[in-house]
């Protein structure tokens, strides 16, 4: 028991030797501080670590340092780094261990130790660059802390700025007032924590720029202007962002009012629509707000409003239509002095720009066509769209040729006129005739024919006139046109047949049936009947497409002076004549033949004035009836309607003449031409009026009993038939069949062309004189003269008279007396 006291009283006496609170335990605690206190130990600073144990001196005790588990003894509590690196940063503690007794301390709390490398100093300037006058702010930032005072140099980094009324400083923030060019240069800046003695790294250089205040620059575009076009002035002032823009006008105090015509955006001020009001000085300005500067105000620019000029597009040669092939030029004539470009357009599609006015056209598409300028200097409208012309581009045409009249009376004139159907200006005209395939011609249709050139050809005349036509004027002929320079030429026109033939023939061409129409599958003659002595007659025929060619050859078979067409087909239609080796011709009828149900049955010759004629519409399967309730036309006009089917002019004249043509509820008949001609005088009127001069008694005698006879004829209902000259009298034929065909629209020279001597038939002329007249005397003319057809029969040797049967031989006769009041002129 006394040992254990004893050892409770040592144990107790060591506790109060050691003079240190004790913590519950009795054993002393170290305390580690770090000095300078702070959050950041930058690099190369002195730092003091300090352990404290609060028993006893300083001296008393031993201190074991440990870094991160690492152990050093010393006899300081004051372990100092003077400069500090990077690897001295770890987890310190501290042990204290008395020198005397055999005791040590608790070890202190874990204290870390960061070192941080310097900072560097980053320097801002704003604005930079900076306009003289304009307050400059220079800002100098470490980071983190506030414990740092900073240094700025200028143009190196021993020159530190001074301080002066237009520099001051305050805090991290160096200001420049009323800049001025001295103050451009370098700068940089440092920050230092004077009690600490350490400094950051040194900023890197910003030059500083002061420049004078620009000078604002104001465009537009265009100038001049058009009124209502749209124009933009466009300010600048150097390259700087920020700036806004004012706009003044007349003046620099009067700023212009915005409107829905005057907008502005960024640095645009656009007039829309444009007017003589918006004329005038216009001034620009810029300037930024957030620093209170303006530029210089711009020079004063004028604008200029003014009309368009007006761009007018001309043609040349002046056609409203052209034709493949065909060259064309386009003028567009501007006014003014400037340098332009003119653009073309076809219906607003720009096909043609050049610094030349003119657009040479060759071969184009149809279309609208209009033109305009453009500034060559900036590409902008110059002009007014012009007025606009309407092209219409076709095929090449084909000439038209007419032919007037196609049947010639002897020592007629003809003309031969020729059109374009698509255009009728600047055309020469080139007539040709149509021959047979010739070598070394020009020759058309495959080689089907050649044709001559006529003199004369190749003027701006449409018509070409043969006088008088003869013939050998009987044949085809063909047109074409032509202009431009280069000559620009139409198609050849389809031929057209003249048809000019002898006086009196000596031949005369008979058809049967005797008519112009017929229908396709019937059988066809015609014959050459000869007249007076003529040899190597031929029958030939004048087709469409100007083929020529005569019987036998390929078509129809002859026998004799007959031709005949078994079965004929739409390719017979023609014109046929006959035709000898010597170049005489007889008459000539134009044949049609049709596939329809009707045909016109007309006079298949000329007729004469005064004749009586007879159409009739024919049924192809009832050819021998008439057909009830026929509509008849000429020249495409409606003439009347007949219920039996035929149309009766009882007295042709010259207006007669034309196309003839019917219609039924079966169809409708090809057309065809009626030809009149007029009455002239035979040349044997003059031996049969000296035979009546002879037998003047007995034919004032014959005459009485010529009119008594008419009269009398007259009142029982029956019509004298008239004969006419057309040049020799038409017969009345004693069968009354014959004589009713004859009335139909035969001309005279069908079935009779001369006076027939030796027959039993005699024509003669009978003129009457009136002696009323002034001078006693009465001229005759060829409508005072009388017709009358006189049967003589022949006594026989015996010379008795046999009477006179009038079933066997009648005598027709008719008088026509007329008073002539002036002399009478041959036609």
């Amino acid at each position: 028991m006394e040992h254990t006291l004893f050892c409770l009283l040592l144990l107790l006496s060591t506790h109060i030797y050691s003079g240190h609170s004790e913590d519950d335990d009795g054993q002393a605690k170290a305390v580690l501080t770090i000095h300078p206190k702070s959050s950041q130990i930058f690099r190369g600073e002195s730092v003091t670590l300090r352990c404290n144990i609060l028993r006893g001196k300083v001296t008393d005790w031993k201190y074991t340092w440990s870094k991160d588990d690492g152990d050093s003894i010393s006899r300081k509590n004051e372990y100092e780094i003077s400069e500090v690196k990077m690897s001295d940063s770890g987890v310190y503690r501290c042990l204290g261990r008395h020198i005397d007794q055999r005791k040590h301390s608790e070890w202190s709390d874990a204290v870390r130790l960061t070192v941080t490398a310097l900072p560097e100093t980053t320097l801002t300037v704003n604005p930079n660059p900076a306009y003289t006058g304009e307050t400059v702010t220079l800002t100098c930032s470490v980071g983190s802390g506030s414990r740092w005072s900073f240094t700025l140099y200028k143009d190196n980094t021993k020159n530190v700025v001074t301080l002066s009324g237009r520099h001051t400083t305050t805090g991290a923030t160096f200001t420049i007032s009323r800049a001025a060019e001295s103050d451009q240069g370098l700068y940089w800046c440092q920050g230092e924590i004077q009690s600490r003695s350490i400094s950051t790294i040194i900023s890197d250089p910003v030059t500083i720029t002061v420049k004078a205040l620009p000078k604002a620059t104001l465009t537009i575009t265009p100038n001049p202007v058009y009124t209502g076009e749209t124009v933009t002035l466009t300010c600048s002032v150097g390259s700087d962002s920020g700036w806004r823009y004012s706009w003044y006008k007349d003046n620099t105090k009067k700023v212009v009012t915005l409107s829905d015509r005057h907008t502005t955006s960024g640095a645009t001020f656009t007039i829309s629509r444009a007017a003589e009001s918006d004329q005038g000085l216009y001034w620009c300005q810029g300037e930024i707000q957030s620093r209170s500067i303006s530029s210089i105000i711009s020079d004063p620019v004028t604008i200029t409003a003014k009309e368009r000029p007006v761009a007018v597009l001309t043609l040349q040669p002046n056609w409203p239509q052209i034709f493949s092939g065909e060259t064309v030029t386009l003028s567009c004539d501007i006014q003014g002095g400037e340098e332009i470009e003119y653009v073309f357009y076809n219906s607003g599609k720009s096909v043609y720009t050049k610094t030349e006015p003119e657009y040479r056209i060759s071969a184009a598409n149809n279309g609208l066509y209009t033109c305009e300028g453009l500034q060559q200097r900036n590409g902008l409208k110059h002009s007014q769209t012009s007025n606009a012309i309407q092209l219409t581009v076709l095929d090449q045409p084909q000439a038209v040729l007419s032919v007037s009249p196609q049947w010639l009376n002897p020592g007629d004139s003809v003309s031969l006129s020729c059109g374009v159907k698509e255009s009728s200006t600047g055309w020469r005209f080139f007539w040709y005739r149509t021959v047979p395939y010739t070598a070394g011609l020009l020759s058309l249709l495959d080689r089907s024919y050649s044709v001559e050139p006529l003199s004369g050809s190749g003027t701006s005349e449409d018509s070409y006139t043969l006088i008088p036509a003869g013939p050998s004027h009987t044949g085809g002929y063909v047109c074409r046109a032509g202009r431009g320079d280069p000559l620009y030429d139409t198609l050849y026109s389809e031929p057209q047949f003249l048809w000019s033939g002898d006086p009196q023939p000596s031949v005369s061409l008979k058809i049967r049936p005797n008519r112009t129409q017929h229908f396709t599958s019937k059988s066809l003659s015609l014959s050459c009947e000869e007249k007076r002595n003529s040899t190597g007659w031929r029958l030939k025929r004048y087709r469409e497409k100007a083929v020529e060619s005569e019987c036998g050859s390929n078509w129809g078979s002859i026998a004799g002076s007959t031709c005949t067409i078994r079965s004929t087909y739409t390719g017979d239609s023609g014109v046929y004549w006959c035709e000898s080796g010597s170049g005489e011709y007889s008459n000539a009828v134009n044949i049609t033949v049709d596939v329809g149900p009707l045909i016109l049955e007309s006079p298949a010759n000329p007729m004469t004035e005064g004749d009586s004629v007879t159409l009739r519409c024919t049924n192809r399967y009832q050819e021998t009836n008439p057909i009830p309730k026929v509509d008849f036309y000429k020249d495409g006009v409606f003439i009347r309607n007949e219920t039996t089917g035929e149309m009766t002019i009882p007295v042709v004249s010259k207006s007669d003449e034309g196309f003839y043509k019917c219609k039924s509820n079966e169809g409708e008949s090809p057309e065809s031409w009626v030809t009149v001609r007029g009455v002239t005088p035979g040349p044997s009127t003059s031996v049969l009026v000296g035979v009546v001069v002879g037998l003047v008694v007995a034919g004032v005698l014959l005459a009485i009993l010529l009119v008594l006879l008419c009269r009398y004829k007259n009142a029982r209902g029956s019509c004298c038939n008239r004969i006419f000259w057309p040049p020799q009298p038409q017969s009345t034929n004693l069968d009354p069949q014959q004589d009713q065909r004859s009335t139909q629209g035969q001309a005279p020279d069908a079935e009779y062309a001369h006076l027939q001597h030796g027959g039993a038939n005699i024509y003669n002329t009978i003129t009457l004189s009136d002696n009323n007249d002034s001078d006693g005397a009465a001229t005759a003319g060829p409508s005072d003269v009388m017709y009358a057809q006189i049967q003589l029969k022949m006594l026989d040797k015996k010379n008795k008279k046999i009477p006179a049967d009038p079933k066997e031989n009648p005598v027709y006769s008719e008088v026509k007396t007329r008073k002539t009041t002036e002399t009478a002129k041959p036609t």
